[in-house]
């Protein structure tokens, strides 16, 4: 074989040289090979086969294939560079273009509720499956690894590789969700068994991290309702249906997402709830204070009037016989509010 053609092996794994992004190619007389250089990828394209190349964005010469060696549309290969490009699916004639997001928790922070995104950048063609990522992404890992194990999904297609990369990146959504109902079953201990004031903080926290997971998931049923009912030369119907279960497994997580909200609005209610029977429970206490108080108050009052004919002003009892009165005053309002039951 010449110079240009990638290495016949049996796995993907391992560095490689700058320029010479991860791919693999299933050829039509079923040699199966790896890492082709950019020279081989062409090659390639026109030989038929099945052909998966994996573009990291970082590396201006891998990204410089989409247009030299693919051809792509300059708008597609512009939202390749761009972060913020929106979850999507686009038509460009031969081929189509689609942004997935993989979303996972941020482990370089301390705040357990950050999370971390990924665009995971898709051309599908007819035969040929281009995926384009800044970061080290699981889901492109995982369908590298079952490729190394054996061709089975390019023998059954490329939308199939296809298929497998959007597969995994739903389903890695499953075990945040399961992540996040384990948060609002802490927030509701801690709420329940002892009132802690300061959980509201965390409460908003995750209501902020399950809008966040509904955001990032949402458009994707849109990406995946395309590929799995609108007829594309790119995808054929045996195809379509793995589709529609991968948008079945986006459905069912987005009613998860939608229950943990529910609950999460109701640790919320509950909170407030019991901070307003708390401050209900110290407004009573302080006005059965003053209640009782009231009386004191009056009869001193009284009795500190500078009037020389007040009765009891001149008498050596005059005090004990005053603090009696109050006394008996705030015993007889406590006596009154008792059989109220309103202390």
């Amino acid at each position: 074989m010449g110079s240009g053609v990638g290495e016949l092996r049996s796995g993907g794994g391992g560095a490689r040289e700058r320029g010479v992004p991860m791919s693999v190619y299933l050829a039509p007389d079923g040699r199966l090979e790896w890492d082709l250089r950019p020279q081989r990828i062409a090659e390639a394209l026109k030989e038929g086969g099945s052909l998966w190349v994996d573009v990291d964005s970082t590396d201006r010469a891998q990204h410089a294939l989409l247009e030299k060696v693919f051809g792509f549309h300059h708008l597609a290969i512009e939202d390749t560079l761009s972060p913020r490009t929106r979850v999507k699916l686009e038509e460009y004639g031969p081929y189509l273009f689609f942004v997935i997001r993989a979303v996972q928790f941020d482990q370089s922070t301390e705040d357990p509720y950050d999370i971390d995104t990924q665009n995971v950048y898709c051309f599908l063609g007819k035969q040929m499956f281009v995926t384009v990522h800044g970061a080290p992404v699981k889901a492109i890992e995982e369908v590298r690894h079952r490729l190394e194990r054996g061709p089975e999904l390019l023998n059954r297609g490329i939308e199939m590789v296809a298929h497998g990369v959007v597969d995994i990146t739903v389903d890695e959504f499953l075990p945040l969700v399961d992540r996040v109902d384990d948060f609002v079953d802490e927030l509701e201990q801690r709420l329940f068994v002892r009132f802690d004031e300061g959980a509201v903080r965390e409460i908003f926290a995750v209501k902020r991290l399950v809008v966040q997971l509904r955001r990032h998931l949402g458009p994707l049923r849109e990406v995946l309702n395309v590929l799995t009912n609108r007829p594309h030369a790119c995808v054929n119907p045996q195809a379509q249906v793995y589709f529609r279960d991968v948008y079945d497994h986006t459905i069912r997580v987005v009613e998860s997402l939608e229950s943990v909200r529910d609950l999460v609005a109701t640790v919320l209610d509950t909170y407030l709830t019991q901070m307003s029977n708390r401050m209900n429970k110290v407004m009573k206490s302080l006005s059965v204070v003053a209640t009782i108080s009231l009386p004191m108050v009056v009869i001193g009052g009284i009795f500190g009037m500078n009037f020389s004919a007040l009765p009891l002003t001149h008498s050596p009892l005059g005090f004990w016989w005053a603090l009696g009165i109050m006394v008996a005053a705030a015993a007889g309002i406590w006596w009154f509010l008792k059989r109220q039951d309103w202390v």
